[in-house]
């Protein structure tokens, strides 16, 4: 993430991601403060194990876009709404409006932990044990909307 204060948005990604028993790596790699940490972690994380990364960031959101321009991993980027966002509007669009050949997967604004489930599928696509678990976590949110249903009919 970009700062400390992305930590609370940030913190349901960690938290769906060691409930599907995957290992985090958590750091703050500011694009703008912290440059040549950026390039050092960016270009070199496919050789240290890293199979996804997300990245989330307010404001001009610059880091998922960096870290994708400098990493053949695929990048999730999460926008921040921070104190000095344009309602969100600023990191939304930094993040989605990357040019052709810099993918970054976005999703929704403060959206961490969507980014963390599609980090665990792109993770499971080739590991068995976590698509298992993809799969048990996509049957809980059904037996959940399924018994919401039955408490709606019987009131």
């Amino acid at each position: 993430m970009g700062s400390t204060s992305d930590m609370p948005v940030m913190q349901e990604a960690i938290d769906i991601l060691k409930q599907f028993g995957i290992e985090v790596d958590v750091d703050i790699v500011s694009a703008h403060r912290t440059p040549e940490k950026l390039f050092e972690f960016g270009k070199s994380a496919h050789t240290k194990g890293y199979s996804a990364i997300i990245a989330g960031a307010g404001g001009a959101a610059h880091l998922p876009g960096m870290v994708a321009a400098l990493t053949p991993l695929p990048v999730i980027g999460v926008p921040v709404k921070s104190s000095n966002s344009i309602d969100g509007w600023d990191s939304i669009l930094s993040i989605l409006q990357m040019p052709g050949g810099v993918p970054v997967a976005t999703v929704a604004l403060n959206g961490a932990k969507n980014a963390g489930i599609l980090a665990a599928q792109i993770i499971g696509s080739s590991e068995a044990s976590v698509l298992d678990k993809i799969i048990a976590y996509k049957e809980s949110l059904k037996q959940k909307v399924l018994d919401g249903a039955l408490k709606v009919q019987g009131a």
